[in-house]
């Protein structure tokens, strides 16, 4: 190995080789490629040429033939149907050779051997057919008979020597493209094993290098590199082979210098590490007793503070009937806003003692159906609704895991709020549904009321946010921060939808049961049901077209807010989907 190649690097070496034997490989495809076009070339003409043209010179014979034996069997019965095969015989014979003149481009000698027999074919007609079938049919078969003679004999045995030339000739052409595929051949075999060769010797060459240039250098880097792994970070590493195993011995070295370097301060770092560690128990202990104690103590506050508030609700409440009217009238709007205050605090505190109790007070996830929570939150709000004249409706709903009290205070507070926040004069109409999207239920409380400007949109769902006052929509501004903590404790998100073309639509998500997704399926492919309309008094009705809403024997969800049998609530009306 010369000087200069000592310096290369392993990838200009091994580029190198590969660059040579390409150029071997490239040149060999090359010369293979040609020789296969041309073995193509010699199989087609053997195939698609000279093989047809054998089986066609066979029928050519048999067509004269036909013709010969025609023309006896007409003189011998002076019957014109005996012709019948000599008209044949002509009509074969005038077709293969037709058909044999589209394959002699490349066979000159066959062509002309083909044009003789034409030519002797057409003499014997003339010398010999044609006069026998004439002198038939014009003086008899005897006349006929007279002209068949040993001259007549002879002259078709000429046409039969001129068609044994003809496939002579092409047996030759036929032989000739057989040895041309059998040496194109051959030449194919020995170029695949030069090929062959070289791909093996290029193996080998590449082994060996490999062995010499990457496997002895990379052991011998190994070996010191196992005796730094094993402890003794002061053994230096130095390296052999190319550029590069040189390189990567240095950079290695270096790395076990600095590990070197930097134990000490490991060994110094884990031992505050140890420290902060345990310090960090402690406080974690601490923490959670110090949460235990906040939870007891928000417990106990919240209901000490309503002893208070109610009893200061109270003795105002007794005012405001006992001097109602011999107080002045600012003394009565005086005692009217303690009562205000006092009952708004109640709320306040069972609204944050309710939040804070989400998630952490549980009984166990249990699969409930949403119907049965709608009518429970249909018994909830129906004072409500039959003040302001609502219409709760609710498509069919599915059935999720989770927490029931849960869902029914989310579904409550959602309706709720769409009753309360109306349009003035506009009876509200609060609808809930459900879809099925991946695998999550995405449902939906729309409503007709005021709406939500976009830029509100987030911050509706945060504890004490309200974007009207007091006066004019009451409440403690607690009730969609409920909601929204409720949907993530269930593993759901909530979101208001600002393309709605009126009112609100707030949606969340909630994840499905794994049986959902081919229920879906199978009932979008039923079709969609038709829809039920129940009275106040929770007697189902009709559906649509007189159909009963669901099969006899199936349950029916109880309705909480069922009124007398015949009676109405106030005009209120619910529809179940």
């Amino acid at each position: 190995m010369t000087v200069g190649a000592r310096g290369w690097s392993l990838r200009q070496r091994v580029v190198a080789l590969l660059a040579v034997v390409g150029v071997l490989l490239v040149g060999l495809a090359a010369a293979e490629a040609a020789v296969a076009a041309r073995n193509r070339t010699h199989v087609d003409a053997l195939l698609n040429r000279t093989g047809p043209l054998r089986v066609q010179a066979q029928e050519l014979l048999n067509a004269l033939l036909d013709q010969e034996t025609a023309v006896r069997g007409f003189a011998v019965s002076g019957n014109r149907d005996d012709l019948a095969p000599y008209d044949a015989g002509l009509a074969q014979e005038q077709d293969r050779v037709a058909s044999m003149r589209r394959l002699l481009d490349d066979y000159p000698q066959v062509e002309t051997e083909l044009t003789h027999v034409e030519a002797q074919a057409e003499q014997w007609r003339q010398a010999v057919a044609l006069p026998v079938i004439t002198a038939t049919e014009r003086d008899g078969t005897a006349a006929g008979q007279a002209l068949i003679t040993d001259q007549a004999r002879q002259q078709f045995d000429g046409v039969r020597a001129a068609v044994d030339d003809l496939q002579a000739e092409i047996l030759a052409a036929r032989e000739a493209n057989a040895r041309n595929v059998e040496r194109t051949g051959n030449l194919l075999v020995v170029l695949l094993v030069v090929a062959a060769l070289v791909v093996v010797l290029t193996g080998a060459l590449l082994l060996l290098s490999l062995d010499r240039m990457v496997v002895r250098p990379l052991t011998g880097l190994a070996d010191q590199v196992r005796e730094v792994a094993e402890g003794d970070f002061q053994h230096g590493i130095s390296g052999s082979g190319p550029p590069e195993f040189v390189r990567l011995a240095d950079d290695v070295d270096a790395m076990r210098r600095r590990i070197a370097a930097d134990l000490a301060e490991v060994r110094q770092a884990r031992e505050r590490i140890e420290w902060v560690n345990s310090q960090l128990q402690k406080q974690a202990e601490e923490l959670t007793r110090s949460n235990r104690d906040l939870e007891q103590f928000a417990y106990v506050a919240s209901h000490d503070l309503q002893e208070p508030l109610r009893k200061v609700a109270s003795f105002c409440q007794l005012l405001q009937r006992r001097y109602a009217g011999q107080l002045d009238e600012r003394a009565d709007q005086y005692i009217a806003f303690a009562v205000d205050g006092a009952q708004r605090m109640q709320r306040l505190i069972n609204d944050l003692l309710a939040f804070s109790r989400i998630g952490r007070l549980t009984a166990g996830f249990t699969e409930v159906d949403l119907n049965k929570v709608m009518g429970d939150v249909a018994g909830q709000t129906e004072a409500a609704r039959q003040y302001a004249d609502a219409e709760l409706t609710w498509s069919e709903l599915p059935v999720i895991r989770g927490e029931e009290p849960l869902l029914t205070n989310l579904l409550a507070n959602l309706v709720s709020n769409s009753i309360k926040f109306r349009r003035p004069d506009v009876p509200p109409k609060v609808h809930v549904s459900a879809r099925l999207v991946d695998d999550e239920w995405e449902i939906s409380c729309q409503d007709n009321g005021i709406g939500i400007e976009p830029e509100f949109a987030d911050k509706i769902f945060v504890i004490f946010q309200r974007l009207h006052s007091k006066d004019a929509y009451p409440g403690t501004g607690i009730g969609l921060a409920i909601v929204k903590k409720i949907v993530e404790y269930h593993g759901g998100r909530v979101w208001v939808d600002t393309d709605v073309p009126e009112g609100t639509a707030i949606r969340f998500t909630l994840p499905a049961l794994p049986g959902d997704a081919p229920a879906a399926a199978a009932a979008d492919a039923e079709g969609a049901a038709g829809t039920e309309t129940v009275p106040a008094d929770g007697t189902p009705g009709a559906a649509a077209g007189g159909a009963p809403a669901q099969p006899d024997g199936e349950d029916q969800p109880d309705r909480a807010d069922a009124a007398p049998e015949g009676g109405r609530t106030g005009g209120m009306r619910e529809t179940v989907g």
